[in-house]
């Protein structure tokens, strides 16, 4: 039996041990192993359990609250790096040490987050600033149109027009129930076609006289057609003045009906109402079928042809007299629209529109008729402002000068001196007018009509040859009317006034006058000498300024201009014995030193010059008689002489900055380095305020290729000489020739900060934009620099980059008016000039730059001051500045 028996028999199964798996046996499930047909939702049917066991009443809710304190603690609920989704020990105590240890873990993880909160920050800064710039915001894309706004003037911003309805002709135009009044004609017409039915029919007596066959007791088969009242004996017409009266009367009553019955006072007053309603008829005095007749008449004209004014004048009045304002604007609106040059059409418009959109009518009638004189009076009516008025008459007049109704309406609004002098121009403009002839001579004195008239007689008088007749007038009224203590600056601006005329002979004549009053005036006769050097021959200014010296023997000036006319002429002894006659006059003065210097060293009299420097350093020794000696030493190639020249100028003039830069520029053309940093350096010691010195060391400092050394010694330079252009525009051309654009921006933004009227920076701020903002800076320029010469010169280059040739010829031509003295605007033009001119402007260009004799700009000194270049002319000059210009802007 033993050997018989298993020996897992009585052993417990293994774990997971199904019977009968192994053999392919799945089992089979029993009612006992589903339990009963219950649905999930009933209560288990347990009441007889036992008392810790049961699942309803109060036993069940008891159970159910300690269910779900209970953690779950199943795998589905358990991840492999946090844990358990709950919280193991909630069911246990909350003690001290668990506060310290959230404490600690709050703490920890505060500081780990600031820890990559820059990072943080920073990566959602970038991808704010990314996505911005893939999809910019609607103010940003429109960003250079709202800046055109502010180029949008008054009138066009009124001259935008109005928002259309978006509506549908049904929406515009409901259609309500029109209820119509049957008027008296219909009733009268119906009357009088009565009289025809006044019989009774024969068939009616059929049944015995007005005995009716319809049972109902009805006498008559017309019920009512036979009571008085609608029929009136005689004519068979209704009396329309009774009817009136009693519509009156009715009206009456209802007004009645809306009095205050407490105070006894009408809320509304019965006579006014009535009165208000008689005058809202339309006061055509015509029949409606004659105005819609001549609306479609007009209405087929202008179709037929709508470019003529008349028809659109006609039918805006004619809905204007029917009472339609608004359809009588909108037509006349169209009509401008169809004849924009008839005169009549917009001064209609201007009629029915209201105030401020009239004056928007007037200022787009204007612009497509300048020359209407009507227009400008009714723009000058439309406004309220004394201002104003005179505003719109001015601009009138430059457009229409010849309107002597511009004229009147204009001089009635100045004041009495005022008025005198547009008058005195409204006659230029007007000769043949007597009303304005007569005004001005009722304003003018005696005198000064006279005087006038006579110095315009004269002026013509030269224009026709007649110069002596010329001479002699403006000898006999020069004087008249003049107080004493005007007489001078009234001839001077006399001359200057015949000049302006072409009217040279009179310029002549009055100068010679105010000498014969003034002879010894310095000012008077310089005035003379110039309009001679510029209007007159070589002969009459020398012998003006041989007068001249005569009488103002003092006049350095006069003496050095009679010189250097003798020397352009070529005759050197007589600008020799010229400046030794001013010599005698003026002794050791250092003006006619130098001149005497320059004239013998520009004839290659270099033995001469060197004892004329010798001797004005013995007489007559200042700093610029060595700084001239120490130059001719050093451009003749005598380095040592100048050398020694210049230590012994330093020991007595070492505040003279010229010296110390001399001294340098020599010790850089020997390539000394560190003397030339040395004189630089000592020279800044004593002259702390000269920008030539700072500038000469930075640049060197660059050359060097010490460029932390060079930023400093500029940073040092603008702390002793705040707010100097110079200084920053050096600062920011250093950083642009390192590459280092962005810091040069940088710097030219806190130089416009400090220095915002300085045109060179401004110019230079201009190009250093790129070329579709460039527009936009000259503008900016323009306002803050109008008439700066250098900032005109960079809009003139502007223009020059975009091809725009007549523009930038224009604006060169006002650089060099402003400032004929700035070579380096010559230089340009001039390069200009030979690259898109004709060999006459280009001769033309050359001869002004000669006769305005430039001797400043950036880059005509380094050029003109180069020692190579000590003897070149200021045409050879002007050739090799315009050689060295690149077109790189």
């Amino acid at each position: 039996m033993n050997k018989k028996k298993k020996p897992f028999l009585g052993m417990p199964a293994p774990l997971g041990y199904v019977p009968g798996l192994g053999r392919g046996a799945t089992g089979f499930t029993t009612r006992s192993d589903i339990g009963p047909a219950r649905d999930a939702n009933d209560p288990v049917d347990d009441r007889h359990a036992p008392p810790g066991k049961r699942t309803v009443g109060d036993q069940m809710k008891k159970n159910q609250t300690a269910d779900d304190d209970d953690e779950d603690l199943n795998d589905t609920n358990y991840d492999e790096f946090n844990g358990y989704a709950g919280s193991l020990f909630s069911s246990g105590p909350y003690e001290k040490d668990d506060e310290e240890a959230d404490a600690i873990y709050a703490a920890l993880d505060k500081r780990m987050d600031e820890r990559r909160k820059e990072r943080r920050e920073q990566r959602e800064k970038e991808e704010i600033e990314k996505y911005r710039m893939e999809r910019p915001k609607i103010q940003q894309q429109f960003s250079d149109l709202k800046r055109k706004l502010a180029e949008v003037t008054e009138e066009e911003w009124l001259s935008i027009p109005e928002v259309g309805d978006a509506r549908n002709k049904r929406q515009r135009n409901p259609r309500y129930e029109k209820l119509t009044p049957v008027p008296d004609s219909f009733f009268a017409k119906h009357l009088q076609s009565g009289e025809n039915h006044t019989t009774v029919d024969p068939r009616q007596t059929q049944f015995g006289g007005l005995n009716t066959p319809y049972p109902g007791g009805l006498n008559t088969p017309y019920p009512g057609g036979m009571t008085p009242g609608l029929m009136t004996p005689g004519t068979g017409e209704l009396d329309m003045r009774k009817i009136g009266q009693a519509r009156n009367t009715l009206m009456d009553m209802r007004l009645s009906q809306v009095s205050d019955s407490v105070s006894g006072q009408t809320v509304v007053d019965p006579k006014g109402y009535l009165t208000d309603l008689n005058s809202m008829i339309p006061t055509h005095g015509g029949d409606i079928n004659d105005i819609k007749k001549a609306r479609l008449l007009l209405k087929s004209v202008r179709e037929t042809n709508p470019h003529h004014p008349p028809a659109w004048i006609a039918s805006a009045r004619l809905e204007e007299v029917t009472g339609k304002l608004q359809v009588a604007r909108n037509l006349i609106m169209k009509g401008t629209e169809m004849c924009p040059k008839s005169e009549d059409v917009w001064l209609e418009a201007a009629r029915l529109q209201p105030g401020d959109t009239a004056k928007a009518v007037v200022a787009q009638a204007v612009r497509h008729l300048p020359q209407s004189v009507r227009i400008y009076i009714r723009a000058a009516e439309l406004e309220t402002d004394i201002r104003a008025k005179k505003r719109v008459l001015r601009k009138a007049l430059e457009h229409v000068p010849n309107s002597v109704r511009l004229w009147k309406a204009a001089v009635e609004l100045e004041e009495p001196e005022d008025a005198r002098i547009m008058l005195s121009r409204a006659v230029e403009c007007c000769p043949t007018s007597v009303e304005l002839w007569l005004a001005l001579a009722r304003l003018e004195t005696y005198e000064n009509a006279r005087r006038e008239q006579w110095i315009q007689d004269a002026e013509e008088c030269d224009k026709a040859g007649s110069v002596a007749t010329c001479q002699a007038i403006m000898r006999a009224v020069i004087g008249i009317g003049i107080e004493e203590e005007d007489r001078k600056h009234t001839w001077m601006e006399d001359a200057d006034s015949c000049v302006a005329h072409n009217a040279l002979e009179c310029a002549r004549a009055i100068y010679a006058y105010a000498l014969q009053v003034f002879p010894s005036k310095k000012s008077v006769w310089l005035r003379a000498a110039y309009f001679e050097k510029n209007h007159g021959t070589r002969e009459s200014l020398e012998a003006l300024l041989q007068r001249a010296v005569a009488h103002c023997p003092k006049a350095e000036v006069l003496w050095l201009m009679g010189a250097k006319s003798k020397w352009l002429a070529g005759d050197v002894p007589a600008a020799r014995s010229i400046l030794a006659l001013a010599f005698q006059a003026n002794p050791n003065s250092e003006e006619i030193w130098l001149a005497a210097v320059k004239l013998e060293s520009e004839n290659n009299e270099y033995e001469r010059a060197r004892r004329l420097l010798a001797k004005a350093r013995s007489s007559a020794p200042t700093a610029r008689v060595f700084m001239k000696s120490v130059k001719l030493e050093w451009v003749l190639g005598n380095i040592a002489a100048a050398q020694e020249l210049c230590e012994e100028a330093l020991k007595h003039y070492e505040d003279f900055p010229k010296l110390w830069m001399m001294k340098g520029q020599i010790e850089e053309q020997k390539e000394l380095v560190e003397e030339a940093r040395e004189a630089y350096n000592q020279g800044l010691k004593k002259c702390p305020h000269s920008i030539p010195l700072w500038l000469l060391l930075s640049r060197l400092e660059e050359k060097v290729g010490q460029l932390t050394r060079a930023r400093a010694i500029l940073e040092k330079s603008r702390l002793k000489n705040p707010k100097n252009p110079d200084l920053w525009l050096e600062s920011v051309r250093l950083e642009y020739r390192a590459g280092l654009k962005n810091i040069a921006n940088t710097l030219m933004a806190k130089a416009l900060q400090e220095c915002p009227n300085s045109g060179i920076l401004w110019s230079e701020a201009i190009f250093l934009e790129a070329r579709p903002q460039r527009k936009t800076k000259s503008v900016d320029a323009l306002k803050k620099c109008e008439h700066d010469p250098h900032v005109l010169l960079a809009v003139a280059k502007l223009f020059w980059s975009e091809r725009k040739i007549t523009k930038a010829r224009e604006w060169f031509h006002r650089t060099v008016k402003i400032d004929s003295d700035l070579g380096d605007a010559w230089a340009f033009f001039y390069k200009f000039e030979l690259q898109h001119g004709t060999e006459e402007q280009q001769e033309e260009v050359r001869k002004r730059c000669e006769n305005a004799e430039p001797r400043h700009g950036e880059l005509w000194c380094d050029v003109s001051k180069d020692i190579q270049n000590w003897q070149k002319k200021i045409g050879e000059i002007l050739v090799l500045v315009a050689a060295k210009l690149k077109n790189t802007f």
